[in-house]
C-alpha cells in the first residue's frame, strides 16, 4: 500500500499537467479572436527586422517563463508590494528583454478582442514566429494558457540553467522538466542566435584550454580581463542572425562560446548528438520544433486558474 500511494503522489501532478496540457488547442482563438496569429507575427517580423537580437530575445523570454512553475507569463511581472518579480533573478538580471516588444503586441491584440488572449499564449506563439523569421522551423503552437498571478523569484534562481553549467547539471536542470538529454541538446540550439554579455563567458575565455585559440583572441578583443561587462558577443560566431546549425558545428572545433555550450561536445556522453545535429540539418530542425511544443505545454494554467491579464507586466 505504502508503494502504491508513493507511484499515485508522483504520477498525479504528471496527469494534473498533462490534462492542462490536453486542454490546449492550436484553434483555440479561432472565433473568439481570429486575428491574434497575424496580429503576433506583424509585430514580431517588424521588430525583429528592426534588431534581429530580439529574436533571440523572445524566444529566450518564453523559455525563461516555462522553466519557471510553467508557461504562464510569470516572467512579465513587474515587482509590487506582494511579490517581488523574476526580472532580478540571478539568470534574468541584466540580460532578459523585449518587454517592450510584448507590450505593443499586447497592445494591439487588445485592441482586436479585450481580454481573450493570454500574456502567455503571446510569448509562446512569438517565440515561434522569432525563430521562423530568421530562417528556422516552423511548429503548431497550442494555445489556450491562461496568466499567473504571481511570480517566483527563487525558482528562477533555482530552475534556470546559468552559463557556468556542467554537462551533469544541465541534464539534471531538463530532466526535472521532462526533457531526454537530446532534447537539452536541441533546445540549446537556440544559441544559434543572439548574443550574450561578457560577464557570461570571461572565465572560459581566459581560464579553459578547450576554446579555440583564434577564436578566444577574436572574442577577447571585445571583453577584456576587467571591465566591459555588458559587451556582447554573438553566441554563434559563424551566422549570429541565422537560425540554423552552425551552432553544433562550432562545437565541433571549440568554438562554443559559453561555458555551458562546449561542455554539449568535450568527451562526454552528448557528443554524438552534436555529431548528428552538425551534419544533419533537418533533423536538428525536427528535434528542435518537438521540443519547443513540448516546453510549450509545460504546467499551463487552463480553464478557471489563473487570469487574462490586461497588462501582462501586471495582474489585473
Amino acid at each position: 500500500m505504502a508503494n502504491i500511494s508513493l507511484v499515485l503522489l508522483i504520477i498525479f501532478p504528471f496527469l494534473l499537467r498533462l490534462s492542462s496540457a490536453q486542454s490546449l488547442s492550436a484553434n483555440f482563438y479561432s472565433s473568439s479572436c481570429p486575428n491574434v496569429l497575424s496580429i503576433i507575427k506583424t509585430a514580431v517580423n517588424s521588430a525583429v527586422s528592426s534588431e534581429a537580437r530580439m529574436g533571440a530575445s523572445l524566444l529566450r523570454l518564453h523559455f525563461h517563463d516555462c522553466f519557471v512553475n510553467g508557461c504562464d507569463a510569470s516572467v512579465l511581472l513587474d515587482d509590487t508590494s506582494n511579490f517581488t518579480g523574476e526580472k532580478t533573478a540571478g539568470p534574468n538580471s541584466g540580460s532578459i528583454r523585449g518587454f517592450d516588444v510584448i507590450d505593443t503586441i499586447k497592445t494591439q491584440v487588445e485592441s482586436s478582442c479585450a481580454g481573450i488572449v493570454s500574456c502567455a499564449d503571446i510569448l509562446a506563439v512569438a517565440a515561434r514566429d522569432s525563430v521562423v523569421k530568421l530562417g528556422g522551423p516552423s511548429w503548431t503552437v497550442l494555445l489556450g494558457r491562461r496568466d499567473s498571478t504571481t511570480a517566483n523569484l527563487s525558482a528562477a534562481n533555482n530552475n534556470l540553467p546559468g552559463p557556468t553549467s556542467n554537462l551533469s547539471a544541465l541534464i539534471s536542470s531538463f530532466s526535472n522538466k521532462g526533457f531526454t538529454t537530446r532534447e537539452m541538446v536541441a533546445l540549446s540550439g537556440s544559441h544559434t542566435i543572439g548574443q550574450t554579455r561578457c560577464t557570461s563567458f570571461r572565465t572560459r575565455l581566459y581560464s579553459e584550454a578547450n576554446i579555440n585559440a583564434s577564436f578566444a583572441t577574436t572574442v577577447k578583443a571585445n571583453c577584456p580581463q576587467s571591465g566591459g561587462d555588458n559587451n556582447l558577443s554573438p553566441l554563434d560566431i559563424t551566422s549570429p542572425t541565422s537560425f540554423d546549425n552552425a551552432y553544433y558545428k562550432n562545437l565541433q572545433i571549440q568554438k562554443g562560446l559559453l561555458h555551458s555550450d562546449q561542455v554539449l561536445f568535450n568527451g562526454g556522453s552528448t557528443d554524438s548528438i552534436v555529431n548528428t545535429y552538425s551534419s544533419n540539418p533537418v533533423t536538428f530542425s525536427t528535434d528542435f520544433a518537438n521540443a519547443m511544443v513540448k516546453m510549450g505545454i509545460l504546467s499551463p494554467l487552463t480553464g478557471t486558474n489563473g487570469q487574462i491579464r490586461k497588462n501582462c507586466r501586471k495582474t489585473n
